[in-house]
């Protein structure tokens, strides 16, 4: 008698068989374990690959910024050489230009005196050969070389600043040397000139030695 675990069928030939549903199904669970299981390894085996060539990709991206990086660097450190080589250049000539500039106005001015100084030695040696009677010629040859001087100022455009006795006294203009009471003159007015003074445009090459009233 059969168990009750197993169930038979008769078929033509009367002979038991076995239910082959559960046998079945068995075999197609384990055989869609095993494809499930080489599927995964495939599926690893396939995504190494990928991940080697993102991170491939990525060396490649980080090479190409560097190089790229390396290129700015270099031209903006040539373009600095550059500006500086031209400064360089500017600066020196520049230098040049003023020190030929400086040269230039020191010939100018001496021209002007040379001929100033060629009167003024004559004027010396006259004094010295001079007598008595030739003392006249002496202080108008001195007085010749005086307005000389001046001229040859004036073409250098040099300027005598006044200060002329009762000239109002200007600490921008006038140094005072010392103070006296003059009841002919106001106050802070000039009253007597040391050594006059002379200016070149606004700027002041001496101030003006002068003697003010209180």
């Amino acid at each position: 008698m059969a168990s009750n675990d197993e169930e038979l069928f008769f078929g033509a030939d009367d002979e038991p068989v076995k239910d082959e549903a559960d046998n079945s199904s068995v075999e197609d669970a384990a055989a869609s374990d095993k494809a499930s299981a080489e599927g995964g390894e495939t599926e690893g085996k396939e995504t190494e690959p990928e991940v080697k060539a993102e991170a491939d990709d990525e060396d490649d991206e980080d090479e190409e910024a560097a190089a790229d990086s390396s290129e700015a660097t270099n031209e903006l450190e040539a373009r600095y050489m550059n500006l500086y080589a031209e400064y360089d250049n500017y600066r020196r000539r520049t230098q040049k230009e003023k020190e030929n500039l400086y040269a230039d106005a020191i010939a100018s001015v001496t021209k002007e005196f040379l001929t100033l100084i060629d009167n003024l030695e004559r004027a010396t040696d006259g004094a010295k050969k001079s007598d008595e009677t030739s003392l006249d010629k002496v202080i108008q040859g001195m007085e010749l070389v005086g307005r000389q001087a001046q001229d040859t100022l004036k073409k250098i455009g040099v300027e005598e600043i006044p200060a002329e006795r009762g000239t109002k006294f200007d600490p921008n203009l006038h140094d005072a040397m010392m103070h006296v009471d003059d009841e002919e003159l106001g106050e802070q007015e000039i009253a007597m000139v040391f050594a006059k003074g002379y200016k070149y445009k606004d700027r002041v090459i001496r101030h003006a030695q002068v003697q003010v009233a209180n």
